[in-house]
C-alpha cells in the first residue's frame, strides 16, 4: 500500500465500507467511496444526513475498510476519529467530481463533508505495524 495514502486512494480501485456505532452501541456499516486525503493528512468523506452521520454525531469513532479490486485480499483498514464537518456546497461538489453519481439532490443541500483524524492504518489482513 505504501506510506502515501493520498496517492494510494487516488490510484487504487476497490470497495470501501465505513463502520460506525451510535451512543447505544448498535453498529452500522455502509459502502463508501475512497476517502479524500487532505493536505494536513486527515481524511474526508462526503455523506448524506443518514444513519452513518447520526452515529458520528453521537460517537466520533469509525473504521474504514478498503478492499482493493482484483484477486486476493489486499487493502487497508483506517481507524478514524471525526474532527469536524463542512457544508460548503462548492467544496463538496469539487470533491465529488471524482466519483460522479446519479443525484436526487442536484443542489447538494443534504451533503456533508466529514473530516477525520487517521489514528491508525493497518493492512486489510493481519496485525500490521502502522500507527499514526
Amino acid at each position: 500500500m505504501g506510506e502515501n495514502l493520498e496517492e494510494y486512494f487516488e490510484q487504487t480501485e476497490g470497495t470501501g465500507v465505513l463502520a460506525t456505532s451510535g451512543a447505544d452501541g448498535r453498529v452500522n456499516a455502509a459502502v463508501y467511496a475512497r476517502p479524500h486525503i487532505l493536505d494536513d493528512g486527515s481524511a474526508a468523506m462526503v455523506m448524506r444526513n443518514r444513519l452513518t452521520r447520526k452515529n458520528l454525531l453521537e460517537n466520533p469513532c469509525a473504521t474504514y475498510l478498503f478492499v482493493e479490486q482484483g484477486p486476493g485480499y489486499k487493502g487497508c483498514r483506517l481507524y478514524l476519529t471525526k474532527t469536524g464537518e463542512d457544508t460548503d456546497s462548492d467544496r463538496i461538489r469539487g470533491l465529488r467530481r471524482r466519483c460522479p453519481t446519479t443525484d436526487t439532490d442536484p443542489d447538494n443541500t443534504d451533503l456533508y463533508l466529514v473530516m477525520f483524524r487517521i489514528d491508525k492504518v493497518l493492512p486489510l489482513v493481519g496485525p500490521g505495524k502502522q500507527e499514526r
